[in-house]
Parts: structure tokens; C-alpha cells; sequence
């Protein structure tokens, strides 16, 4: 891999950034949301609306306040939230890290289960077991998160008493209790994970079964199985990498549902609470922060997929 390929990468994640920051920019400043009315309160007078709006450099011409943002973005300032006085870096990115734990959990339930479950339905192709991973398969990507994440607080929390309903409680503070909240809003998310990854390693897998390569093996003797973890494996499992970098903007967005339903304080119920409040720094420093992570895991895919397959060289 060469250095030119990983340069050009991170110059075209700069840009990306910078297209997400120009376009939520834009966005921001055509919802109906007053910044300066919303701190003083609608009571407030003409006279003091117009001094915060100068102090704030509101009075300025659109594009001098985004390059007056953008420029306090790279110094580290992501803005000070208009609901709460506090500046939303800070909170943000503590939001972040609740998302990431879900994520991270979800994909390693993931990994767990959809790897063995696309095996077993590849290796049984036509029979029983690969029409039931089909059946799951199908049924994931079908159910919308709301709905499993509903079928799951009635059946294992109302009705079983076996996990809590909602909340969250940090790790670090009680761990058992925390990791009680996070089952059911990990099993919801992880779902259509597991469809997705099931399919792909099934796919992946039965074309590789069939090609020559894995015929010559068999041919000079070698068991199934050991065909199967030696050679078959390996170039079946790369192309999941890509389906899980993908599926991480999947992450991103549907959290933001999970999040709301289980009452879970992520940066997507940070974000669904700014909306509500036109708290627009706190909009602005989300999808930014959301943006960077989507694009920072695809880039790391690209560097672990060609780590992993020596073929590919990237110029």
C-alpha cells in the first residue's frame, strides 16, 4: 500500500468534512430558529437582541459566520448550545462514546453470530439450515427497529422481568446494572446486522466453494473442514470488512432510534434533543462529529481490507 493511496484518502476525508460542514451550515441557517431570541427570551428587547446578535457575529454576511465556525471547529471549538449556556463539544463527544460502546457491542454480537450462521447455510446450500438463516435473514431486514425494539421491552421487560426497559447506567459506576441496560438496546440494533453479514458470508462463501482453487484442494486430498478454515474462509470472510464499514453509517442512523426508545443519552438523542430545541451549535457539532466517524471507519476498512488480501494494491 502506498503512502500516495493513504495521503489521498485522508485530503478526500478533509473534503468530505468539509462538504458535510458547508451543506449542515446551510441547513441550519434556514431553520426558523432565532439564535438571539432563543438566549434572551422572546421577551427581551429590541435593543439587547441586537447587541447579542453582534457580539455573537450574527449581523455578519453568512459566508464571514461559516468561516468564522469553521475556523473555531479547527481550533477545537465545536460552539456554545443555546439551551444550555455549556459549550457542546464537551457533551457531544461524551455522547459519542455511549454510541460507540452500542456500536462496538453490536458488531462484535454480530460478528459472533452472522460469521457461523452464513457458514452453516453456505456449507448446507438447498437444505433445512439455509432456509432458516434465510428466514432470519429476511425477517431482520424486514422489521424496522422501532418494531423490534417494541416486541423486545414487551416481551423481555414487561412481561419476563428479565432486563430493564430503559435507561443507562455507566459501566464504570455499576457494571452489571449497565450492562443489563445495554442487552436489549444491542440485540435491536445488532439484528439487521446479522441479517446483512449472514447473507453476504453465504454468498461470498458459495462462490468461493465453487471456484478451482478450492476444487485442486479437495482434489489433492485435503478434508472439507480444512479447505474450509484454510482456504475458503479467508477471501469469502473480506468482503464482510466492507459490508461492516458500511454498515456503520447503518449505525449511525438507526441508534438514533434505539437511543430514543431506550432512553439511552448517545449522540443521537442528543441530536433528536437540539432539533427539538433549534439548538443549532449543537446540530452543527452532531452531524460533524457523525460525519467524521462514518468517514474514519471507512478509512480504516480501506487499510484493513488491503492489509488483509496481499492482491490488492492500492496506487
Amino acid at each position: 500500500m502506498s503512502p500516495n493511496y493513504i495521503a489521498k484518502r485522508l485530503v478526500m476525508i478533509v473534503y468530505t468534512l468539509l462538504v458535510v460542514s458547508l451543506i449542515v451550515f446551510a441547513i441550519t441557517q434556514i431553520l426558523p430558529a432565532d439564535a438571539a431570541v432563543m438566549m434572551l427570551g422572546e421577551n427581551a428587547t429590541q435593543n439587547a437582541l441586537d447587541a447579542l446578535r453582534q457580539t455573537m457575529g450574527l449581523d455578519q454576511p453568512v459566508w464571514q459566520q461559516y468561516l468564522t465556525w469553521i475556523w473555531h471547529v479547527l481550533q477545537g471549538d465545536l460552539g456554545t448550545s443555546l439551551r444550555t449556556g455549556q459549550p457542546v463539544g464537551p457533551v457531544m463527544f461524551e455522547a459519542l462514546g455511549r454510541s460507540l460502546l452500542l456500536a462496538v457491542l453490536s458488531i462484535g454480537l454480530m460478528l459472533v453470530l452472522a460469521i457461523p450462521l452464513g457458514i452453516i447455510a453456505a456449507v448446507r446450500r438447498g437444505k433445512i439450515a439455509d432456509m432458516v438463516v434465510s428466514l432470519i435473514s429476511y425477517a431482520g431486514v424486514a422489521l424496522p427497529e422501532f418494531v423490534t425494539a417494541t416486541i423486545a421491552v414487551l416481551v423481555f421487560a414487561d412481561w419476563m422481568k428479565w432486563l430493564p426497559p430503559t435507561g443507562y447506567v455507566p459501566l464504570t459506576e455499576n457494571f452489571p446494572d449497565g450492562l443489563a441496560h445495554l442487552v436489549l438496546p444491542v440485540c435491536v440494533i445488532s439484528i439487521i446486522l446479522i441479517a446483512h453479514v449472514s447473507r453476504m458470508v453465504r454468498s461470498e462463501l458459495v462462490d468461493v466453494l465453487h471456484t478451482d482453487y478450492i476444487r485442486a484442494a479437495r482434489l489433492k486430498g485435503m478434508s472439507r473442514g480444512h479447505v474450509l478454515r484454510r482456504h475458503a474462509l479467508r477471501n469469502a470472510l473480506l468482503p464482510t470488512i466492507t459490508i461492516v464499514a458500511l454498515d456503520v453509517g447503518y449505525l449511525l442512523g438507526g441508534v438514533i432510534v434505539v437511543e430514543e426508545i431506550f432512553a439511552i443519552p448517545g449522540i443521537g438523542r442528543q441530536l433528536i434533543v437540539a432539533i427539538q430545541a433549534r439548538d443549532l451549535p449543537a446540530i452543527q457539532a452532531g452531524v460533524l462529529i457523525m460525519a467524521a466517524t462514518y468517514s474514519i471507519v471507512n478509512f480504516i476498512a480501506d487499510i484493513l481490507y488491503a492489509w488483509l488480501d496481499k492482491r490488492i494494491q492500492y496506487d
